[in-house]
């Protein structure tokens, strides 16, 4: 066993064309545990804002808008300046920008102001942009361009590990103290009102200080960790051979297959978030399963976690199979069980549509490798596109909600099979760069 001089990774075996770069994937995890993390906490942020604030619905989903729209307006910025200072430069600067936003989580709540809310969420959004932005392609490039599917679903299992965790996290913290009404807060005696104010701001406050903390520590690791030398000009690690077609278009928008893949993270995105937020609704139907919010709220982590699973289970399966298959087998599994949910009542409907969750796990990290795949130095611009289409995450679940206002919420989920046979397309055709032979 030996140490790269270059690298700075252990080398198992030491050849030219059999570096090991483990040391850096376990480290690149890390950051998909954490930004899966914040991202969940969202989910229980909003309700306890709504009622700190006495928000309507509209107003509270100015969070999820606020923090999708940083994912459209940042992606293309940070591509350019992951291709100005590298790589690992931009993952450190991506978590530094994230500490800042989730430091704002601290006077926000001390004064009460629901603006400075917003703009702490779309810092911290920014920041997970440009983490995404390099990242997700640091893994697919870090190792054989033949497994780069395998590798990012097993990093991805690890945000999904942070999204399982999270709302546990933030309803023992966060929603530990019970908001109380205006009427009840004029009732209160001054002493009693303080105490409530500083115990309500403490239960956002704590959380966030420790998380911005950790932010930074994670920053200070990166800047002291030697990593694998990403090659702006090549889009490769400097040992690393990769099939390149740069030399085809000047630009990433060139690529069709990188186009067609940045559809299909926007469809991709919108319909695991449409059937997402529309399920505790769904499962509460008399014809389904009549559940309270709070039970119906329980079943919801079964769609997630079967999302965990499957990426753990995609990681093995992608190292033996080609990823454009598996994908489309995985996105026409998802268009089945949606049609079943569509098609039946009772526990055929509700276990179908909490089991897409499973065939959802490996589609964001496969489409992304394969729309990347010899795009070389228009890595970085090719990821910053990519990252821009998440925005599907807002638009499709507000079309689906037209839907579902027009013909009802058990037809509604139409919208999710057709992004699902887009998907389909994709992963048979669509992936494979124009100017290669079928």
């Amino acid at each position: 066993m030996a140490i790269s001089p270059v690298s700075g990774t252990v080398n198992i075996g030491q050849s030219e064309n059999d570096k090991n770069y483990n040391f850096a994937l376990v480290v690149l995890t890390s950051l998909f545990f954490m930004w899966g993390f914040l991202t969940c906490l969202n989910d229980i942020l909003i309700p306890h804002l709504k009622a700190v604030f006495t928000l309507n619905y509209t107003e509270a989903m100015l969070i999820q808008f606020v923090f999708f729209a940083a994912y459209f307006i940042m992606s293309l910025p940070s591509g350019w300046i992951i291709k100005k200072i590298g790589y690992k430069a931009g993952i450190i600067v991506g978590l530094i920008t994230a500490g800042i936003g989730t430091l704002l989580f601290y006077p926000a709540a001390a004064v009460r102001y629901y603006p400075l809310f917003l703009l702490a969420f779309f810092i911290l959004a920014s920041g997970i942009t440009l983490l995404q932005v390099a990242a997700n392609p640091y893994v697919a490039i870090l190792g054989k361009p033949k497994t780069a599917s395998s590798r990012l679903n097993l990093t991805q299992a690890f945000n999904s590990l942070g999204t399982t965790i999270a709302p546990y996290f933030g309803a023992l913290i966060i929603l530990s103290v019970a908001v109380k009404s205006t009427e009840e807060m004029a009732a209160m005696v001054p002493e009693q009102l303080n105490a409530y104010i500083a115990a309500e701001a403490a239960a956002v406050q704590v959380p966030y200080l420790g998380l911005a903390a950790a932010l930074f520590i994670l920053a200070a690791l990166f800047a002291m960790f030697k990593l694998p030398r990403i090659n702006n000009e090549t889009g490769s690690t400097e040992d690393t051979a990769t099939d390149s077609y740069e030399n085809e278009h000047s630009s990433a928008w060139g690529f069709k297959h990188l186009v067609l893949g940045a559809i299909g993270i926007f469809v991709y995105v919108g319909a695991e978030v449409s059937i997402g937020s529309f399920l505790v609704n769904f499962l509460g139907e008399s014809n389904i399963a009549g559940l309270p919010e709070s039970q119906a709220g329980q079943y919801v982590s079964f769609y997630w976690g079967g999302a965990m699973v499957g990426r753990f289970i995609g990681s093995a399966v992608l190292r033996r199979i080609d990823p454009g298959k598996v994908l489309s087998l995985n996105a026409l599994a998802a268009a089945v069980l949606v049609l079943v949910t569509m098609l039946t009542d009772g526990q055929i409907a509700m276990w179908a549509i909490l089991s897409v969750g499973l065939f959802n796990s490996i589609m964001f990290p496969t489409i992304f490798t394969l729309a990347l795949k010899g795009l070389g130095k228009h890595t970085s611009q090719g990821s910053g596109i990519l990252c821009m289409a998440i925005v599907g995450g807002a638009i499709v679940p507000v079309l689906q909600g037209v839907i579902a206002d027009n013909i009802g919420i058990h037809h509604a989920f139409i919208l999710p099979v057709i992004c699902y046979f887009y998907i389909v397309h994709y992963g048979v055709k669509g992936s494979l760069p124009t100017f290669v032979k079928a």
